[in-house]
């Protein structure tokens, strides 16, 4: 043990000192994928000071706030590289997707209750304006439409199992980035790949309800496609009681599965499609699978955004977002935001950045030089 606190202490060490070192393991894509802000993340000296008197403590743990620092340092923050990834994203179209539940809105007892603040609401309206947006989420795609209650939006559900685009063509201010919604039949409903399981998944959520009724505490959420049992609520003791019962029911269902989430059993459909199967069908839908400069930008808190992080990762340009307060050492992101609230900084200030880059743009074409300025000045 205390080998192993001296070897993190001093791989953590090595990282401030090296900046090189970290900047090459950040950067696995293209050159699209932004080296590490040296001033993003870097541990000082005055963070590890305090506890190098107790190293020799072979029962201290490292603390967790060094431990996140030095996972920032492979994480880069996304606000501290902010400059850096506009720079990147210089002649390039980017397509902004959100998670909802930790990404939007903060974690809550109760999911009904998982309202996104007013604020949030209109820096994702303004992000709207400048960009093709769109909402990932396994929530019902009904139920985090009534969330965020913004038209100017694309919205999938069920991690992606629903998807809908408004009844309109969503126009962002840049006309170059203008897109076209697939509406032929009139129907906002686009995709819906696990639609033939709807029978299975009602029966299954009728006998999720009975059997938790017992369980104090536990939740059945109708995620329309998926169905998530919450147990935030359920008292430690009685979780491995209602795990069992779940997996009673899942069991009887061969074409479904089971997953953990953040406090919630989910129980979906075993089809090949994901959060990462869903950005891709947004992107296709908005004409642009096979532009070689479009850079999709995700930002989501949980292990199912994973999938879309590693989507963009094969894409070779992108920008994947984590939001975590807590190291997550298997994630697939190349930058972190601390919490929602960072999230919410973060929209801010990327819609002022393009409203900036728009009316720098319309100067320039007013003295005649507005053909030669990249799509993103």
């Amino acid at each position: 043990m205390i080998m192993t606190n001296f070897a993190r202490l001093n791989q953590a060490m090595g990282l401030q000192r090296s900046s090189a070192s970290s900047k090459q393991k950040v950067q696995p894509i293209t050159e699209v994928l932004i080296k590490n802000d040296e001033n993003s993340g870097d541990l000082s000296l005055a963070s590890i000071t305090p506890d190098l008197h107790d190293i020799s403590n072979p029962n201290k743990p490292i603390p967790s706030d060094l431990a996140y620092n030095s996972w920032v340092v492979e994480h880069p923050s996304a606000l501290g590289s902010f400059d850096r990834m506009m720079k990147a994203a210089k002649g390039k179209r980017i397509v902004v997707f959100l998670d909802y539940d930790g990404t939007l809105s903060p974690i809550v007892d109760d999911p009904d209750r998982a309202f996104m603040s007013d604020e949030m609401r209109a820096a994702v309206r303004e992000v709207a304006k400048y960009f093709p947006t769109a909402v990932i989420s396994g929530r019902s795609r009904d139920k985090v439409k009534e969330f965020v209650q913004l038209s100017n939006v694309y919205y999938a559900g069920s991690h992606g199992m629903d998807i809908m685009v408004p009844p309109r063509p969503l126009r962002p201010c840049d006309a170059n980035n203008n897109t076209t919604a697939m509406d032929i039949k009139g129907s906002d409903v686009l995709f819906q790949p696990a639609k033939r399981f709807l029978p299975a998944i009602q029966e299954i959520r009728t006998l999720l309800e009975e059997i938790t009724r017992k369980v104090e505490g536990a939740r059945v959420e109708d995620n329309r496609f998926c169905i998530s049992v919450h147990f935030r609520k359920v008292r430690e003791e009685d979780y491995g009681i209602l795990e069992e019962k779940v997996k009673s029911v899942v069991g009887k269902y061969a074409e479904f599965h089971l997953t953990l989430g953040k406090k919630v059993l989910e129980i979906r459909p075993s089809i090949e499609w994901n959060k990462g199967h869903a950005l891709e069908y947004l992107l296709d839908t908005l004409g642009f699978s096979n532009s070689s400069d479009v850079l999709p930008l995700y930002i989501g808190d949980d292990r199912t955004d994973e999938d879309a992080f590693k989507v963009i990762r094969s894409r070779g340009q992108g920008f994947p977002i984590i939001v975590s307060s807590t190291p997550k050492e298997d994630t697939k992101a190349c930058y972190s935001l601390h919490d929602p609230s960072e999230v919410l900084t973060f929209l801010l200030r990327l819609a002022r950045w393009r409203k900036a880059s728009s009316s720098s743009r319309s100067l320039a074409q007013i003295w005649g030089v507005g053909s030669n300025l990249p799509r993103s000045v």
